[in-house]
């Protein structure tokens, strides 16, 4: 299954490349309410991609309800990185995305991350 933000932009790429997959309506309108039920798909044993019409999923779109809830439910969220490393991990992470700050990473002895 793929859950997509609007099926019908999505639908002519899959079209584009011949890809049958079926596809599930899942956006600002109506995660909340869907995102138990594609939770319980994943709990059966279905796969599940999420997409955006543009972008990553949960960063300015749809897709934190679903996160959230996998992640609850111990269903495993695998992130497929795109140019940064940071918003690969934000998409998967299952924390707020609409709001974050990254102030770089960690030094690498542990003296330097206590300091931080």
């Amino acid at each position: 299954i793929i859950a997509a933000e609007d099926t019908r932009h999505t639908g002519k790429l899959l079209s584009h490349f011949n890809i049958q997959t079926k596809t599930f309506a899942l956006h600002d309108h109506n995660e909340q309410q869907k995102a138990q039920v594609l939770v319980e798909k994943l709990l059966s044993g279905q796969s599940i991609a999420l997409v955006s019409d543009a972008g990553t999923p949960l960063i300015s779109d749809p897709g934190y309800h679903l996160v959230t809830k996998c992640r609850q439910a111990g269903v495993r969220v695998v992130p497929l990185p795109g140019a940064c490393a940071v918003i690969t991990a934000l998409s998967a992470s299952g924390l707020p995305s609409d709001r974050f700050s990254f102030e770089g990473f960690l030094p690498p002895k542990s003296k330097g991350r206590k300091d931080k």
